[in-house]
């Protein structure tokens, strides 16, 4: 019984712990707006726009 008890205590501290350091990940990503695709500025979308038109020709 008493195996369990401390087998249990060892999973809620490290449960505890894994919340603790993964939580403030989760925020900032929660926080983001989901800005999914490209964006309309950078040199990613240059060179998007560059493939794009190297693409059609």
């Amino acid at each position: 019984m008493a195996a369990l008890v401390s087998s249990a205590i060892l999973s809620l501290r490290l449960l505890i712990l894994a919340g603790l350091l993964i939580a403030p990940i989760g925020a900032v990503a929660y926080s983001k707006p989901a800005g999914y695709g490209i964006g309309k500025n950078g040199a990613g979308f240059v060179l998007f726009v560059t493939l794009q038109r190297q693409a059609m020709s």
